[in-house]
């Protein structure tokens, strides 16, 4: 909008009457396989919710259709927007789909999601660097912070790994292409090679977490155990497996969680 001076004739007042900026979101992604998600998927959602309903609450939800391609009519995507709603979960979009799973789903009334990044990143091999300069390993833009991270807050390290010393509230969230380094308590998500890196880990030295994640494997606070709680860990992936276990220890505790 602006407004325009007559007596000068010109543009005098440019008047802004909104702003935009970009955010970075984190949502859940539903991975249906095969067709049209019958009794046994919603039974086994069901479940899931029931194992960790404050994970899923008021949590925004995309639907990942590459194992889905038979999922493609307007009221294939209608049914399954309608079984979301009945356990309080909305869909806002899909990816990962085809030119004909896209249309049928904007006509459902979802959005087409372009993540930029749908192919995983090389994985960061540290244990056979084949002679390369050792140099050139590691992650370009490391993100170092120095200070709590308060409720509500969200640091991302988008191209490397992300150290923080000091505290991690409650409802903060950690996200990082790379290894997430926690030097205090972390109590709130940490969510490690958001990108696909399936080689990055999580180190906190007091374990309090809402949410562990590394490349779309999740466990969160309800099946991390009494026994970690509030001790120095590692956390990596193996297969599809998220292991949490005490660094110097030698027992590891595992759950097996689904992208």
């Amino acid at each position: 909008m602006f407004q325009t001076d007559a007596r000068q004739g010109g543009v005098v007042t440019d008047v802004r009457p909104f702003q935009i900026r970009g955010r970075f979101l984190t949502a859940v992604s539903l991975q249906p396989a095969g067709g049209l998600p019958d009794a046994a998927f919603w039974d086994a959602l069901d479940e899931k919710l029931r194992q960790t309903p404050h994970f899923f609450e008021n949590a925004p939800l995309v639907l990942d259709m590459g194992k889905a391609p038979e999922i493609a009519s307007n009221a294939d995507f209608r049914a399954i927007l309608r079984e979301l709603r009945t356990r309080r979960l909305s869909a806002f979009g899909v990816f990962n789909a085809t030119d004909a799973q896209f249309a049928a789903a904007e006509a459902a009334g979802l959005i087409r999601i372009s993540l930029g990044r749908d192919a995983p990143l090389p994985s960061r091999d540290r244990r056979s660097p084949g002679g390369r300069d050792p140099k050139r390993l590691l992650p370009p833009d490391n993100l170092v912070i120095e200070r709590p991270v308060r409720s509500g807050q969200t640091v991302m390290a988008d191209r490397g790994d992300l150290i923080v010393i000091g505290p991690v509230s409650s409802g903060a969230e950690l996200i990082a292409a790379g290894n997430i380094h926690v030097y205090g308590r972390l109590r709130g998500r940490a969510m490690a090679g958001v990108h696909g890196d399936q080689n990055a880990r999580i180190f906190c030295h007091d374990l309090d977490a809402e949410l562990l994640a590394i490349a779309g494997l999740y466990r969160t606070s309800d099946n991390i155990g009494d026994a970690l709680r509030h001790r120095s860990v590692m956390v990596r992936l193996e297969g599809e497996s998220l292991h949490v276990e005490p660094v110097g220890g030698t027992d590891a505790d595992t759950a097996r969680s689904k992208r």
